[in-house]
C-alpha cells in the first residue's frame, strides 16, 4: 500500500510542478503543453486514489 501512496504523492507533486511551470511560461505552446501534462498527472493521481480506496475496502 505504501508504494501506491508514494506514487500518489509523486503524481500530485508533478501536477503542482506542471501547473507552476505553465503559469510562468511566456510561450503559449509551452504553457499549453504543461497544462495538458499536469492534467494527465492529475488523472493518474485520481486513478491511484481509487486503487488505494479499493485496496483498503477489500
Amino acid at each position: 500500500m505504501t508504494e501506491l501512496q508514494d506514487r500518489l504523492e509523486r503524481f500530485e507533486t508533478l501536477t503542482a510542478e506542471c501547473e507552476l511551470i505553465a503559469k510562468l511560461a511566456t510561450d503559449g505552446t509551452k504553457r499549453e503543453f504543461y497544462l495538458r501534462l499536469g492534467e494527465q498527472y492529475r488523472q493518474l493521481a485520481v486513478d491511484i486514489r481509487q486503487a488505494i480506496a479499493t485496496t483498503a475496502a477489500a
